[in-house]
């Protein structure tokens, strides 16, 4: 295998359109630490962009960021904590549930559309992304969107770049909107609802006015298991909502939200500032809640008033699932026993259940051999396959930007 390592855009440009004359595959690489996403490609190049790094542009007061794509993700936090600012839709850092050590970096975060629990207030990843430069499969660079956020006319390119796994083109330049800081957050902590109760209490309590801005049930072994002391020894499950703002805000909002109909009797408690940033960052790295290091691990989206009876009819047919819910029930963590999920590592067994509610499931940790020959990613539609198909054409007619990295045939 041949890395080669483009010091600039221009040399990426050309390494690619070498790739294409030659029908070379290339494997996109950056920091690394989501070489454990999507499905295993074993191809003869990789191209490691990750000297693309270092923030080009950050104006504070318009509310915008550009750097390049390999740069790390604890540098840009670094950058916008010192004005305050963040990214809302909380980049959740994966790479202890996928057992890598690499540096997650913007261009990652954004071609695989990663976002944490608030995501269910803020949005995905890709509502962020203002603009971007990159490398198309034909070895030409080209951009789209710009740094201010109504820039789009026609067809928004951000939104099919980000979450497209390096498919389609090298990302090298991003533009991404930013937001102030919260100057406070609390979490109102309901105690002892079963997961029917709990679904219902979290949409409730998303209907309300009072701008809950994460809501997740973690039922009582996944909640024994958290490093924040007031949840581990609760005893019972927990329900947890976050508010956000300045401090008189989130205080009067809190108090309004537990006297509320679906947490009026309830047992509960608050979580302030450090505690819930904390618990908050666990929810959204996943493994520190889940219990085996060489578990399976699926990521289910389900219509989330169905998300109860879908885990239920999982637990029924695989008794070692452990499971928790974020994204107000939209989002449940499931994992499984490898020896007990079958020889289709639970994929019969997740699809069948998603069929049957609505939604889709994705396998996000599996060996790698089954990761080469599983459809790890919820099968489409025939239309779709077919629209996808002729995306991909027309971004990398020659298939040489990781193919096989999110369906078999390209």
């Amino acid at each position: 295998m041949t890395s080669y390592r483009p010091a600039d855009a221009a040399e990426a440009v050309e390494i690619v359109a070498w790739a294409a004359a030659e029908s070379q595959a290339l494997e996109i690489v950056g920091g690394g630490s989501k070489r454990g996403l999507g499905r295993r490609v074993s191809l003869g190049h990789t191209l490691d962009v990750d000297a693309l790094d270092g923030i080009l542009d950050y104006e504070p007061s318009e509310l915008v960021l550009t750097a390049r794509a390999a740069t790390p993700m604890h540098v840009i936090a670094a950058r916008l904590d010192a004005e305050r600012q963040m990214l809302s839709f909380e980049p959740p850092d994966w790479r202890g549930l996928l057992g890598k050590t690499g540096e997650p970096t913007l261009g990652g975060v954004l071609a695989t559309n990663l976002a944490g629990p608030r995501r269910v207030r803020a949005g995905a990843a890709r509502d962020h992304l203002l603009g971007f430069a990159a490398v198309n499969g034909r070895g030409e660079i080209w951009k789209a969107g710009g740094k201010v956020v109504k820039n789009v006319t026609g067809y928004d390119l951000c939104k099919l770049q980000s979450g497209a796994y390096g498919t389609l083109s090298v990302l090298t330049e991003l533009s991404v909107r930013v937001l102030p800081r919260p100057e406070q957050e609390c979490s109102v902590l309901l105690r002892g609802l079963s997961d029917e109760a709990a679904i219902v209490a979290l949409a409730d309590a998303l209907n309300t006015p009072h701008e809950v801005s994460s809501a997740a049930h973690l039922p009582v072994v996944v909640a024994a298991r958290s490093g924040v002391r007031e949840v581990a020894a609760a005893g019972g499950g927990i329900t947890v909502l976050r508010l956000e703002g300045p401090g008189p805000s989130v205080a009067y909002r809190a108090a309004a939200l537990e006297a509320a109909s679906h947490c009026n009797g309830q047992d509960r408690l608050r979580l302030d500032n450090d505690a819930s940033a904390a618990l908050w960052a666990e929810i959204g790295a996943v493994q520190p809640l889940l219990a085996r290091l060489d578990s399976l691990v699926w990521r289910v989206c389900p219509t989330p008033s169905s998300a109860p009876s879908v885990l239920g009819a999982i637990r029924s047919a695989c008794a070692s699932a452990d499971a928790y819910y974020d994204w107000g029930g939209g989002l449940l963590w499931i994992s499984l026993d490898a020896g007990e999920a079958g020889a289709d590592y639970g994929v019969s067994l997740m699809r069948g259940a998603v069929a049957r509610a609505g939604g889709h499931a994705t396998l996000l940790r599996a060996p790698e051999a089954a990761r080469a020959t599983l459809p790890v990613f919820q099968p489409e539609a025939g239309p779709l396959r077919a629209l996808a198909a002729r995306v991909k054409a027309g971004f990398d007619p020659r298939g040489v930007l990781n193919p096989g990295r999110m369906q078999e045939e390209f």
